[in-house]
């Protein structure tokens, strides 16, 4: 059972709600992709999953159905009766809280190993990404809905446009790769952008052993000016001899390097 757009109207409008656009929410109203999720985040029977901005529910039922247990997050208090209402006859945990915030040791505590399946807003989905990567390593996998340029830009590799600072931080950590589209008719509201899939897994390591702190204080650095070659960019903080310790061009720009390309740049500061 998934909400249809008609059904979602009609639960909203009997607990008196409407969507909120403060908090982003854009609520998915179409079976079909629904299920194309469940599909995607690879869920199964005994599953733990989590979901982030449960909203409605219509995910989180379709989740319980394949037989995951789950626990959906949910920071609107005046959303959470409609919610409880629909997944918790289907044995679904529901927590009201903030995401940014919570406490996953706690809400994570009956499992050693989770996956993330959501619809994340638009407007905290690539810092609560980038949060649960450095602080819940329990959450080993993702696949998470977002805006498509916010997708793109988790899974850029070095040379893409969409190439930044969050998609560092995400190679440092997992692989990530966009593996579906989803239009804006899916909605309730319908937004004004695409949406991507993003399916994300975090690596049995980081991919470099360089110190976290130090490489990504780096990165910011220079991505803080990335039309400027590293040589600018870096000037005072990497000497010529750092570059050539690490192998790494001093006329390349921040989009040209992958991630272990930034360790071996690091770790020639040490």
């Amino acid at each position: 059972m998934t909400l249809t757009r008609r059904e979602a109207v009609d639960l909203l409008e009997r607990h008196g709600l409407s969507p909120s656009r403060a908090l982003g929410q854009n609520f998915l109203v179409d079976p079909n992709t629904v299920r194309k999720i469940v599909r995607l985040a690879r869920v199964g029977p005994g599953d733990p999953v989590v979901e982030i901005g449960a909203g409605l529910g219509a995910l989180t039922v379709t989740l319980a159905e394949a037989g995951a247990e789950v626990v959906a997050v949910e920071i609107d208090r005046h959303l959470l009766p409609a919610l409880r209402e629909v997944v918790e006859p289907h044995g679904v945990t529901v927590v009201e809280g903030d995401a940014l915030t919570l406490d996953w040791t706690e809400v994570l505590a009956g499992h050693d190993r989770w996956a993330l399946v959501a619809n994340l807003p638009y407007n905290v989905a690539t810092p609560l990404v980038c949060d649960l990567l450095d602080d819940v390593p329990a959450i080993d996998r993702m696949l998470v809905m977002v805006q498509r340029e916010v997708g793109e830009r988790l899974a850029a590799g070095p040379g893409d446009p969409a190439y930044g600072i969050p998609s560092v931080k995400v190679a440092y950590w997992a692989t990530a790769e966009v593996v579906g589209r989803v239009p804006p008719t899916v909605f309730l509201p319908q937004p004004k952008v695409d949406s991507a899939l993003v399916a994300i897994t975090r690596r049995p390591a980081p991919a470099v052993t360089a110190d976290p702190e130090a490489l990504f204080t780096l990165v910011r650095t220079a991505f803080g000016q990335r039309r400027k070659m590293l040589r600018r960019s870096l000037a005072g903080v990497v000497s010529a001899e750092a570059f050539a310790r690490a192998g790494i061009r001093p006329e390349a720009r921040p989009e040209e390097l992958a991630i272990e390309e930034w360790g071996r740049l690091s770790d020639a500061l040490s």
